[in-house]
């Protein structure tokens, strides 16, 4: 006959398996959800675009079209653009605003120790809350999996080592 003790050490071992499992999930699913609202968003803008375009009045051509020099237009990251790659000459002005921020305060951080998901949040101002919490995990591991960042140790995000 098992012990109580090893019956309630096996029930715990299985629990901490489960919460493994779904925090894995979590994370898949945040980052999932990341993509998708980054697609709902630029499918909205097209849309919205589209209908302003639709709807201004055609100007009428009364002297023919003269080609005009077209400006080039040097992109500006903005707020829930997908995440580039790494690659060397690469730096963080190509990232989103709230992603160039979280490689600053990781870069800032003297001794290179890392720091986890709510220590980050905290020093990014937001409110250590859950919600927060995993927002910020959920953005330093994209940028762990971009090459921006590393992972030494589970939780504990380093900025990435320059080559040399």
């Amino acid at each position: 006959m098992a012990s109580v003790m090893g019956l309630l050490e096996a029930r715990e071992a299985a629990a901490r398996v489960r919460v493994d499992e779904l925090r894995a999930e979590v994370e898949r699913v945040m980052a999932e959800l990341a993509d998708a609202e980054v697609l709902l968003e630029r499918r909205t803008i097209a849309i919205a675009e589209l209908a302003e375009a639709l709807a201004a009045p055609e100007p009428e051509a009364e002297e023919p079209v003269r080609p005009v020099s077209v400006p080039v237009v040097v992109k500006v990251p903005v707020a829930g653009s997908v995440v580039p790659l790494w690659r060397e000459g690469l730096t963080a002005a190509a990232l989103a605003p709230d992603y160039q921020r979280l490689v600053s305060v990781l870069e800032a951080e003297a001794g290179g120790a890392g720091l986890r998901a709510g220590e980050l949040a905290s020093r990014l101002g937001l409110e250590r809350v859950p919600a927060k919490v995993e927002g910020v995990r959920s953005k330093a591991k994209r940028l762990v999996e971009r090459g921006w960042l590393v992972e030494e140790r589970p939780g504990v995000f380093t900025p990435r080592r320059a080559a040399g």
